[in-house]
This record gives C-alpha cells, sequence and structure tokens, in this order.
C-alpha cells in the first residue's frame, strides 16, 4: 500500500487555518443550524462522538456526569451526536472542547471550530508520523510495578514525553506488598520524588484513595509497560468502565470497535480519564536532542558548561555532566539513559 502523504502548510495557510478557527469560534450561527458547544468523548477513525456542553466553561467532569445521569441534563433530549469534521481543521482527537452544528433530519453532525488546547499529547506511528492521540490532558500517570521488572530507562522515556507535552507526570508504584523492606524499586520510586516527580505507592487490591485524590477533577490517562496493573487499577476506579463504553456506543448507534477507539470516561469523585491502546506505550525517538535533555530537568544546570560545545557527555574531557555524575550530583543512571536517548535521536535523524 502506497503511503499518502499530508501536505505540508506553509506558515502563512498556518496563520490563515489558525484565523479562520477564531472567527468560526466567535460566530453566533453560519445559517446551516444553531452552533453548539462540545467535547469529544470517543474517536471512532473518522468519526467523532461529542458530548453536548452547556457552556464552553462548563466542565469535563460537568460533561461527562451526563453519560450515566441523564437527569442532571434537566430533560431527556440527545445530548450526544455522531459527527464528522470539516477538512480544513487540524486532526480531532478524544478530550478536545469543539463548536458543531446538528442536522436534525439526519441526527448527524459537523464540526466546525476548535477551541485552543491546554495540550496535546502525541506518539510516533509506523509510518514514522507524528500523530496526537488525546488533549486536553491534565495529568500522566506512570505505572511501574514489581513485576515485570521495570525499565528505568523506559520510566525516564515516559517522563521526556511528559515534559515535551508540557503534561505534569505521577510516578505510580504498584504492587508493593511484593517487595522486601530493602527493595532496589523503593530506592528508584525515592529517586525520581528526590528529582522533584510526584510519586505514590500502592499495593495489590489496597486501598486507592490517596490515587483518587491526586486524579480528582483532572483529565488523566495511564501509560505503563504490560503487565504492570493498569487495567486493574483502571477498573478498581471505575467499576463500570464496560458499561459506560456500552451506554455511549448505545447513544451512538454505533458499535464498539475497542481495538482503535480512543473513549473519554467519567471518574466517580469527578475528572476523566481517557483509555486508548495507542497512549498505553510511546516513543520519544522523533525527538530532538534538545528536547530530549530539556526532559532531564536535574541536569540544567550543567548545559553549557562543558569544555566542548559539540559535547556528547559521554567520555569527552571536561564534561560536566560526567563530572556531576562522578562526583554524585547526578545519578549515572540517568546520565546513561540520556545518552542512549540522545543516540536514538541522532540515528533516527539521520534516516529520516
Amino acid at each position: 500500500m502506497a503511503l499518502i502523504r499530508k501536505r505540508r502548510l506553509t506558515n502563512q495557510q498556518t496563520r490563515r487555518i489558525e484565523a479562520q478557527q477564531t472567527r468560526r469560534i466567535d460566530e453566533e450561527d453560519t445559517g446551516d443550524g444553531e452552533l453548539r458547544e462540545g467535547l469529544i468523548i470517543v474517536h471512532y477513525g473518522r468519526q467523532l462522538l461529542v458530548q453536548q456542553i452547556d457552556s464552553e466553561s462548563e466542565t469535563t467532569a460537568e460533561a461527562l456526569a451526563k453519560l450515566t445521569d441523564p437527569t442532571q441534563t434537566g430533560s431527556t433530549e440527545k445530548t450526544i451526536w455522531r459527527c464528522h469534521t470539516r477538512t480544513n481543521l487540524p486532526m480531532l482527537v478524544t478530550g478536545d472542547r469543539v463548536r458543531f452544528q446538528v442536522n436534525e433530519n439526519t441526527e448527524l453532525g459537523v464540526i466546525t471550530a476548535l477551541h485552543p488546547r491546554t495540550s496535546l499529547l502525541t506518539r510516533p506511528d509506523r509510518y514514522h508520523k507524528v500523530k496526537p492521540v488525546a488533549a486536553n490532558v491534565d495529568l500522566i500517570v506512570v505505572v511501574f510495578a514489581a513485576l515485570p521488572i521495570p525499565s528505568p530507562l523506559l520510566i525516564d522515556r515516559y517522563l521526556v514525553a511528559c515534559h515535551q507535552a508540557g503534561i505534569p507526570a505521577l510516578l505510580v508504584l504498584g504492587k508493593s506488598d511484593l517487595l522486601t523492606e530493602d527493595d532496589e524499586l523503593k530506592t528508584l520510586l525515592a529517586e525520581y520524588h528526590g528529582l522533584g516527580y510526584d510519586t505514590l505507592t500502592l499495593q495489590t487490591d489496597g486501598d486507592l484513595s490517596d490515587l483518587i485524590a491526586k486524579l480528582t477533577d483532572k483529565t488523566v490517562v495511564f501509560v505503563g509497560q504490560s503487565g504492570v496493573g493498569k487495567s486493574s487499577l483502571i477498573n478498581a476506579l471505575i467499576p463500570d468502565a464496560n458499561l459506560k463504553v456500552n451506554i455511549i456506543s448505545e447513544n451512538s448507534a454505533l458499535g464498539q470497535h475497542t481495538t482503535t477507539t480512543t473513549t473519554l470516561l467519567p471518574l466517580p469523585n469527578g475528572g476523566a480519564l481517557i483509555d486508548s491502546p495507542g497512549i498505553r506505550e510511546f516513543g520519544v525517538w522523533h525527538l530532538t536532542v534538545d528536547a530530549i535533555r530539556q526532559g532531564f530537568i536535574e541536569m540544567y544546570p550543567y548545559y553549557g558548561m562543558c569544555r566542548f560545545r559539540n559535547c556528547l557527555h559521554k567520555n569527552e574531557p571536561g564534561c560536566a555532566l560526567s563530572a556531576a555524575a562522578a562526583e554524585g550530583k547526578v545519578l549515572p543512571r540517568r546520565l546513561a539513559s540520556l545518552n542512549r536517548l540522545e543516540d536514538e535521536a541522532r540515528e533516527a535523524d539521520k534516516t529520516s
């Protein structure tokens, strides 16, 4: 199958599209139907499900409450609409705030404008293109556990990606009851906490109140390698998650496409969870060396302090980072992660 490449927009074309977006957001009516505010709650390939909301200021938690409690809307009228999008809009994803219009005869909608995003989570696809997967995310929960044995390099990848997206990370060590008192994973979690990252320890089937408190009123995603307990945590937080997906599917009159669907689910204590196979694991090969370096927050003071401007921070004489690692000011394993990710970025740049 031939790969169809999207036409690259010029800066002038990009500015024109942004201006059109601003104008459409300011419009009251285009003559094709009443403009409505909406929140994208499901992404079915080219089709989107949009939850109608009362106003642009309505929170995600308030909008999602209507999915399982229609009485909160004050009426029983339809609030979920199957929509297509105008071709000159950017790629829309679950979590986006939009304006749309509905054809009352077909009960199909068209999305006319995209509201500004507070954040955008992306991942590389199999064609080496960067693909948006979720918008307006407030928190990324990085889950690792005693089993399978976690890779610190993988955790560092997640943290670099979180930093690049401008989304805070919460590191959760699950199945902690399987650890010994002096287990290396406890040391690993303490090291990340010492770097300034928010951390949490959970036991198998244990109390989740501390985790719930950190998720309340936030839109979150869970990431981590297979087998660490992401699905178990999600099922514990949202016991009727499958029921909620069924309700959304029934409202849309579409079948469930679980392998390709990205769904926004309400958390019982407020907030929402974006669940998608595409964001459970994601790479950083598409990032530049500079972007990767910015993801290692504790190394900021040493950048630019090396003897040579083109220092690779390996065995070069006068390397400030190597000296800091030798003196215990930065973790040697974190410097090794930085070197590994920089090498991958340089290799990807050669082949692109």
